[in-house]
């Protein structure tokens, strides 16, 4: 099968290239003549252009039989938040678009965000859960859950599209927003974050990045047409985390809790730095709202329908400290 996967050079795309290469399909990647491409096989075959340009998705999508949309932008926080509705908006109005002007693409498989579905607070929710859509923690979260309501009336409208919610992507590869999980490690072991974030009441789903890759595989053969499906994993705070990851390396948990009202300071300061600087801040008061509230998810549907098998948190720590040591990221 022809394949064409947009957002290939992020943390999830890489990882689902290499496996769709594995399987013996054709990949094409549609990637920006900027994109770093160092963690993509070299039997892809290249397309360059932007999600935000109708012409050059075009183009790349001729031939194909699938595409696989994960083309995202992924932070908490940015100076201009028009960027997140042109890329996560109008990057998917344009391949639902490229996908009824081109006769070969047969099926799209969309990777959307746990975040499209609104919070959890003090419940876990399926796939009925749609987002209320009146508040909103960050301009990400409210841009997908906007290109979520797209994605459903394209399907009831007839469009061949599945759609997938990944819950917090955790494991190796990249270490970028996209794997926070990583770079919040980095931050405990290097002893810059020295306390537990908050008092422990968030709640949040985490899932490896190569179950969620399976998930998309499996999405592909066996994912029906206009349904959504969670590929989350574990529901624990990052109090769990830390101390999971403490048992795991053998060192001490923290003894003292950030109250989120000092790290929303923070937040702020460093958003006003940011600002000058032009570098984005590893924490943003809109990460702190995040925090404040619960996201907490059921698989289940996607472990029936799709065999999707998460491995437990513990299991995907163990992985993510060893290979951060390995590189000399943290040390224990």
């Amino acid at each position: 099968m022809k394949v064409l996967v947009t957002g290939a050079s992020g943390y999830l795309g890489g990882r689902l290239c290499r496996r769709l290469v594995a399987e013996g399909h054709a990949v094409r990647v549609f990637v920006r003549r900027s994109s770093d491409l160092s963690s993509l096989p070299p039997s892809i075959e290249l397309a360059y252009g932007d999600i935000t340009d109708l012409p050059s998705l075009l183009d790349a999508c001729s031939g194909c039989d699938l595409l696989f949309h994960a083309a995202a932008l992924v932070e908490p926080w940015l100076p201009n938040p028009s960027q997140f509705f042109a890329v996560n908006v109008g990057g998917l109005k344009n391949v639902l678009q490229a996908f009824r002007e081109t006769k070969t693409l047969q099926r799209i498989i969309y990777t959307s965000s746990f975040f499209a579905l609104g919070p959890t607070d003090g419940y876990v929710a399926d796939e009925k859960q749609m987002h209320q859509g009146k508040v909103f923690c960050t301009e990400y979260e409210k841009s997908k859950a906007k290109a979520d309501g797209i994605a459903l009336q394209a399907a009831a409208d007839g469009i061949p599209i599945v759609l997938l919610y990944p819950g917090v992507i955790y494991g190796p590869g990249k270490v970028t927003t996209g794997n926070v999980v990583a770079k919040i490690l980095i931050e405990r072991f290097n002893g810059r974050l020295p306390g537990y974030i908050g008092n422990g009441n968030d709640r949040t789903s985490f899932c490896h990045v190569e179950d969620v890759v399976s998930g998309h595989i499996a999405a592909m053969h066996k994912g029906r047409v206009g349904e959504r499906y969670l590929l989350t994993g574990e529901n624990a705070s990052f109090k769990h985390v830390f101390d999971m990851a403490a048992l795991i390396t053998k060192t001490k948990r923290p003894w003292f809790h950030i109250p989120l009202w000092v790290i929303e300071i923070y937040g702020w300061i460093s958003v006003f730095f940011s600002r000058i600087t032009g570098k984005l801040p590893l924490i943003s008061y809109p990460s702190v709202r995040v925090l404040r509230h619960q996201w907490a998810y059921s698989c289940e549907k996607a472990k029936e329908e799709l065999d999707y098998s998460p491995r437990s948190l513990n299991e995907g720590l163990t992985e993510i400290l060893l290979w951060l040591k390995s590189l000399g990221l943290i040390k224990y």
